[in-house]
């Protein structure tokens, strides 16, 4: 358990926003054989230690992004399917997987409140990610066969579905990465349906969707994104248009607007994805409105849009957080074939590398501490969800002994493709003089039930810096005065 919080104060961050006219975000800049982590720099000054790192290409398990796998569960012909597998969520992780799609069909309730059996199904589910470092995807649904009618609920069932899952989201809401709106039409798509217009084409026909979507923004929580298939069903829903963006102003506002992502599941099929885009002014929606909430999905079929180039290229327009590791099978081997797996498996979200460290050289309980912390965004993506950010000082002798300053910036505008500079004056906690001490950052989950879990925890791309069982990252040492 970590010392009560001393808060920071002058603490400054920086950031060196790309743009998509300008920068290539496929092209960071990367520095040049940078030395081993640890290593110093030449500093004019005296009183001051500048420390550089080496960046880690390979890949590992980050909480919140990356490819992930499906776990589907059928409620139907009056059974309850077994929760999910511990050993498969920690198996994942050898995989660097930390996401599931956990999809839910609710077909024997389609006419009918959800019994507490298949509530408790969902609980228990929920319950074992958040004990094994995993979170979902969460989608429900109540088929998945165009041939099988109905295809979905009434709007009134489908609405009291949602209520009776709403205490059970509101309990387990740290461990849904991203809500898809779901309950509409076969998979949930929002395509096929019998009770929510097919086809719809004014904004009287997206009534029933509409209240769907306000409902779901009810049952989970604020600071969770509601994930709608396409930018027209978004628009015509709401009441939007393409002048109606989410800015760095209004993102994370909590206002239902800031709330609405989007999930694209034929990636990369063709020029609009299977009816994914039905125009410009669509894509220029998502691409603006992804930089703020929260895009992925999976691909559903080959085609020459799946180049390599090109995919890398559209993952950073649209800022791509997590997709589907088995589907589409032929896409993924694709990949491989072309030698760019490896490098969306690492780029897929956030991923943050540490460049620099400036320190001072000598610290003294009491006395001003100063420091600059460099590092970059190397994903396609911001982290999408709340999360901690802060100093900690650990006793090499006593690792009990800890002392946290927390940094007052939100990692959630640290976008792809930045530099960012932390820079931060305090006044050093009540180190023992002669004892020596780690320094770490610490990015820990933002859930009070997740945030002394190192599962949860944002790890760095850099070699020599990842301590596995405090779960954040060492940036220097110092012997106190």
């Amino acid at each position: 358990m970590l010392l009560p919080l001393l808060m920071a104060c002058g603490i400054s961050l920086q950031t060196g926003c790309s743009d998509d006219s300008s920068v290539n975000p496929l092209q960071p800049h990367r520095p040049v054989e940078p030395p081993r982590p640890g290593d110093l720099d030449d500093t004019t000054d005296p009183d001051r230690v500048v420390v550089t790192y080496t960046e880690d290409l390979e890949a590992f398990p980050n909480p919140e992004r990356g490819f992930y796998t499906s776990s589907i569960f059928y409620l139907k012909n009056g059974k309850i399917p077994s929760p999910l597998n511990p050993v498969t969520l920690k198996a994942n992780r050898t995989q660097h997987r930390t996401l599931i799609l956990a999809e839910y069909f609710l077909t024997d309730f389609i006419d009918k409140p959800l019994s507490e059996a298949a509530l408790e199904l969902v609980r228990k589910n929920m319950q074992i990610m958040r004990e094994n470092g995993t979170k979902c995807i969460m989608r429900f649904a109540y088929t998945d066969s165009q041939d099988v009618k109905p295809h979905d609920a009434t709007e009134e069932v489908a609405l009291e579905h949602i209520a009776q899952l709403s205490p059970i989201l509101h309990e387990y809401g740290d461990v849904i990465l991203v809500f898809q709106a779901g309950f509409i039409g076969t998979w949930g798509e929002w395509y096929y349906t019998d009770n929510f217009v097919f086809n719809p084409q004014t904004e009287e026909d997206y009534l029933p969707r509409r209240r769907l979507i306000e409902a779901l923004l009810k049952a989970v929580p604020t600071n969770r994104t509601i994930a709608i298939r396409t930018p027209k069903a978004t628009m015509m829903s709401m009441g939007l248009d393409a002048k109606n963006l989410i800015t760095e102003a209004t993102a994370y506002d909590g206002s239902d607007r800031s709330r609405l992502g989007g999930h694209n599941d034929c990636f990369l099929h063709d020029g609009n994805d299977t009816g994914t885009f039905s125009s410009k002014a669509d894509r220029e929606f998502w691409k603006n409105d992804s930089r703020y909430t929260c895009m992925g999905g999976e691909t559903c079929g080959t085609s020459s849009y799946c180049a390599c180039d090109n995919s890398l290229e559209t993952m950073a327009q649209y800022h791509w957080t997590y997709l589907h590791i088995n589907y589409h099978p032929q896409v993924i081997q694709g990949w491989k074939e072309q030698e760019c797996f490896d490098e969306i498996e690492r780029r897929l979200g956030y991923r943050f590398v540490l460049t620099r460290g400036d320190f001072p050289r000598e610290i003294k309980a009491g006395e001003k501490f100063s420091s600059k912390i460099t590092l970059k965004n190397d994903g396609f993506a911001a982290p999408v969800n709340p999360r901690g950010l802060e100093l900690v000082f650990v006793s090499q002798s006593n690792p009990s002994e800890q002392f946290s300053v927390k940094l007052d910036e939100d990692p959630r505008f640290w976008f792809g493709g930045d530099f960012v500079t932390i820079t931060t004056d305090f006044t050093t906690p009540q180190l023992r003089s002669g004892k020596e001490y780690n320094l770490y950052l610490n990015l820990p989950d933002d859930a009070e039930q997740l945030r002394e879990n190192p599962l949860f925890s944002i790890r760095t791309a850099n070699k020599d810096t990842w301590d596995e069982q405090k779960g954040m990252n060492l940036l220097h040492h110092f012997i106190a005065r």
